[in-house]
C-alpha cells in the first residue's frame, strides 16, 4: 500500500500555526549554528553531527504526536529531540559536558534522551534506534493506548541489520510505528547510489507494510504526511515506512573535510532552504516577514541564555563517576533453608513457575522470543504460559537483535520484558543491544532511562552440541558495566533468582544450563526470592576454598565429597551472580583456608577464574599455602568428537584431582 499526501487541513492551518512550525525550526538552525561556532571554540567536547538543512523533516514529523508517543533518534539528533519538546538549555549543557546538562554530561551531542518526554535516545549506533523503537510501540501496544513511535534513521541505516529485523518485526506485530527516513542521500561519505540498489518504496512493499513519500525541506508537506499517516496508526493501521527526501549542509561530522561533494552541490541545496520554504508559506498565508524576523531575534535571545547559562554551569565531579551505572536494588534478605520434606521439582519446572508467577503478579512483564508462544519454547519450558496470558507471551521471527531492542525499548517505556535468545552463542547475534544499549543507556542518560529487563539464555557442553551451540560466554558479559550476569546452579536458586531478576531495576542476563533442565531438587515457597549480587556457601570446610558456578557446583560438590573421604575439607562458594561479583564472600573463605581453586565450564584464558585469582592477590593473601588454580576447559572451541568434548571439558575427577594436588602442597 501506497499512501498519497493529504494535505486537507494542513492548507487552511492558522498563521499562528505556521508561525509555530517557523518557530521550531528556527530554534533548530540557530542551536545547530550556535553548537557548530562552540565546537570550533573547543568548549563542546567529543563528536558532533549537526542537522542543519534537515529541520522540516524533524518538526514535521513531530507535529502532530502527543506528549505521550515516542520517538527514537540518530546520531544527528538534536533536531529531533528539540521538535518533541526538549528545552535548548539543558540540551546546551549536555553537549558542553555539565552536570546540570539533559543527561547529567554523561551522554553529549549523540546520546541525549529524556523518555518523560518521549525522547527514547539519539544513538550513536547506525540503526540501533530501530529495534528500540519496535519496543516502545510494543509497549504502547500492550497499554492500548493509542500512541505512536516515530524512528527517524537516515538512508545509510538501511544497510542495517536491525533496519531488516526492526521493520520485520513491526511488520509481523502490527506495531503503532512509523520509520522515518531522512534520506539526505549520503551514508556518511559515500552516495547512497553507492549503498543501495531498491528503492524504500519497493523494501516498504517487501516487508507488506505502507509507504509514502514527501519532500523533506517542506514542513507542510512533512506535517501533512505525518498527520495522516499518525491517525491511521492510532487506529490499528500498522507500520508506515515515511521517506522524507532533505540534505545536510554540514559534513557527516563537524570537521568533515567534505571531499566527496562539491561546493556546487551544496549551494544549489541551499535553495531548498526548509526555513525560506516555510518563509514562504508564512508570506502566502499573509504573515509579514517582520514577524518571522521577530521569531528570529526570540530564539537568538533563547539560545544566547542557554550559551551563557550553560558556561556558568560545573562539570560533573570526579566522586560521581559511578554515579547511574545501575539503579538501586531492594535488599533481598537470603531465604531460610528450604525444608527436607518439601515437594521435588526440576530446573525447567522453576524456568515456568517463576515466569508464571511473575506474569501474574505484575502486568507490567511480558515475554518474548523465538516460539515462546505456541511451542513453548526449544526445550518446552514455556508451555502453556502464552494461552494463560493472552498476548504477553509473544513469539518473535528469528531476529536476536530485534528481541533485544525490543526489550531494550520496552523497558524504557515502562515496561519489564523478560526475552529469550535460543543458546547463549547467539548472544553475539545481537552483542550492540546488550554492550551499547541495554548496559549502558541508564549511565549515557545521566539516569532518566530505566531498564529492566531480562535476558533468559541457556548454554551447555557436555552432549556434543560443537562449537556454536555449548560456549559459556560469561566472562565477555561480566566485562561489560551496568549488565548483571546470573548463573543459578539448582532448582530452587533457578526459580529464586529468575523471579528476583524480573523485579530487578536493572539488566539482567539469566544463563540456565540445559544439562541442569532435568536436575531435581526440593520446590521452594511462592514467594521464594534469591539476593543477586550474593554468592553463598553450599559446602563448609577448612581446608581449600573451591569457587565455581552453573552446573560446575554440583561437579564441585561431588568433588568435595570425595576429597572429604580422604580427609580433605573443601568449602565450597556458588557464585549465584558472577557481575556483580560478591568478592567478600570469597575472601571471608579464602581467609579461612588459604588455598584457593576455581572450577568453570568457560574457556581458562582470560575467564572469571582469572579475575578471582587476581581477587586473592590485590587484596593481599601474598602468603597462601599453594597457587591460586583454575580448572578450566583448554583455549579451544567446543569440540564435537564425545572423545574430544570428555578431554576438554572438566570432570568431577579432574576437580578432585586438582584438590588433591592443592591439598598436599
Amino acid at each position: 500500500m501506497t499512501l498519497a499526501p493529504q494535505m486537507t487541513g494542513v492548507r487552511s492551518t492558522h498563521a499562528e500555526q505556521l508561525l509555530e512550525m517557523y518557530r521550531r525550526m528556527s530554534r533548530i538552525r540557530r542551536f545547530e549554528q550556535r553548537a557548530s561556532d562552540l565546537y570550533k571554540a573547543t568548549e563542546i567536547p567529543g563528536f558532533l553531527h549537526l542537522s542543519i538543512g534537515q529541520e522540516a523533516s524533524a518538526v514535521g514529523a513531530c507535529w502532530p504526536l502527543r506528549d505521550t508517543d515516542g520517538i527514537t533518534s540518530t546520531h544527528r539528533g538534536h533536531g529531533h529531540v528539540l521538535a518533541k519538546g526538549l528545552d535548548t538549555a539543558s540540551m546546551m549543557a549536555e553537549l558542553m559536558g555539565k552536570e546540570a546538562g539533559t543527561c547529567h554530561g554523561r551522554g553529549g551531542s549523540m546520546h541525549i534522551a529524556d523518555p518523560g518526554l518521549g525522547i527514547y535516545g539519539a544513538n550513536g549506533i547506525v540503526g540501533a534506534g530501530l529495534p528500540i523503537a519496535t519496543g516502545v510501540a510494543t509497549a504502547a501496544k500492550l497499554r492500548d493506548a493509542g500512541d505512536v513511535v516515530v524512528a527517524f534513521f537516515g538512508d545509510g541505516a538501511v544497510a542495517q541489520g536491525m533496519f531488516h529485523e526492526a521493520v520485520n518485526l513491526a511488520a509481523v506485530w502490527d506495531l503503532p510505528v512509523v520509520f522515518l527516513c531522512e534520506n539526505n542521500h549520503y551514508s556518511e561519505f559515500s552516495p547512497a547510489a553507492e549503498q543501495h540498489r531498491a528503492p524504500l518504496s519497493a523494501r516498504a512493499a517487501g516487508y507488506g507494510i505502507g509507504y509514502a513519500h514527501v519532500d523533506g525541506n517542506d514542513v507542510l508537506a512533512v506535517a501533512g504526511i505525518m498527520t495522516d499517516v499518525v491517525e491511521r496508526i492510532r487506529h490499528g493501521g500498522g507500520p508506515v515506512l515515511v521517506e522524507a527526501e532533505t540534505y545536510r549542509w554540514h559534513g557527516h561530522y563537524e570537521g568533515d573535510p567534505q571531499r566527496y561533494r562539491s561546493p556546487e552541490e551544496v549551494a544549489e541545496a541551499r535553495e531548498r532552504d526548509p526555513l525560506l520554504v516555510a518563509r514562504r508559506h508564512l508570506a502566502a498565508a499573509g504573515v509579514d516577514a517582520s514577524q518571522a524576523d521577530a521569531v528570529d531575534e526570540e530564539i537568538d535571545k533563547e539560545i544566547d541564555a542557554a550559551v551563557e547559562w550553560a558556561r556558568s554551569l560545573p562539570e560533573p565531579a570526579p566522586e560521581t563517576l559511578h554515579d547511574f551505572v545501575s539503579a538501586p536494588r531492594t535488599a533481598v534478605p537470603e531465604p531460610a533453608p528450604l525444608l527436607t520434606e518439601a515437594e521435588i521439582f526440576r530446573s525447567m519446572d522453576a524456568v515456568r513457575l517463576a515466569l508464571e508467577h511473575e506474569l501474574a503478579a505484575d502486568p507490567a512483564v511480558f515475554v518474548a522470543g523465538i516460539d515462546v508462544g505456541a511451542g513453548g519454547n526449544v526445550f518446552g519450558l514455556t508451555r502453556g504460559l502464552a494461552q494463560a496470558f493472552p498476548g504477553r507471551v509473544r513469539d518473535t521471527p528469528i531476529s536476536e537483535s530485534a528481541i533485544l531492542g525490543t526489550a531494550v525499548g520496552a523497558a524504557m517505556a515502562g515496561m519489564k520484558p523478560v526475552v529469550e535468545i535460543m543458546y547463549m552463542d547467539f548472544i553475539g547475534v545481537c552483542l550492540d543491544m546488550l554492550l551499547n544499549q541495554a548496559a549502558k543507556l541508564r549511565f549515557m542518560t545521566g539516569g532518566r532511562a530505566s531498564m529492566p529487563l531480562v535476558v533468559r539464555t541457556q548454554f551447555g557442553a557436555g552432549r556434543s552440541s560443537g562449537s556454536q551451540h555449548s560456549q559459556s560466554l560469561e566472562a565477555l558479559l561480566a566485562h561489560i558495566p551496568g549488565l548483571t550476569v546470573v548463573m543459578p546452579s539448582n532448582p530452587a536458586d533457578t526459580y529464586g533468582m529468575l523471579r528476583a531478576a524480573i523485579q530487578d531495576p536493572n539488566p539482567v542476563v539469566f544463563v540456565e544450563n540445559r544439562l541442569q533442565y532435568g536436575l531435581k531438587g526440593p520446590r521452594p515457597p511462592a514467594d521464594h526470592l534469591i539476593p543477586l549480587g550474593r554468592a553463598k556457601v553450599v559446602r563448609e570446610g577448612t581446608d581449600i576454598t573451591l569457587v565455581s558456578w552453573s552446573r560446575m557446583v554440583q561437579d564441585c560438590l561431588a568433588a568435595a565429597e570425595v576429597l572429604s573421604g580422604e580427609g580433605v575439607s573443601v568449602e565450597v562458594v556458588d557464585l549465584r551472580t558472577v557481575a556483580p561479583l560478591d568478592r567478600q564472600t570469597v575472601l571471608t573463605s579464602l581467609a579461612k583456608t588459604n588455598r584457593l581453586v576455581i572450577a568453570h565450564e568457560a574457556v581458562r584464558d582470560f575467564g572469571v577464574g582469572a579475575e578471582l585469582a587476581a581477587l586473592a592477590v590485590d587484596e593481599g593473601f601474598w602468603h597462601l599455602d599453594a597457587p591460586v588454580t583454575r580448572v578450566a576447559p583448554p583455549p579451544v572451541p567446543a569440540p564435537y568428537a564425545p572423545s574430544l568434548e570428555r578431554a576438554w571439558l572438566p570432570s568431577p575427577d579432574t576437580i578432585a584431582e586438582t584438590l588433591r594436588r592443592i591439598a598436599a602442597v
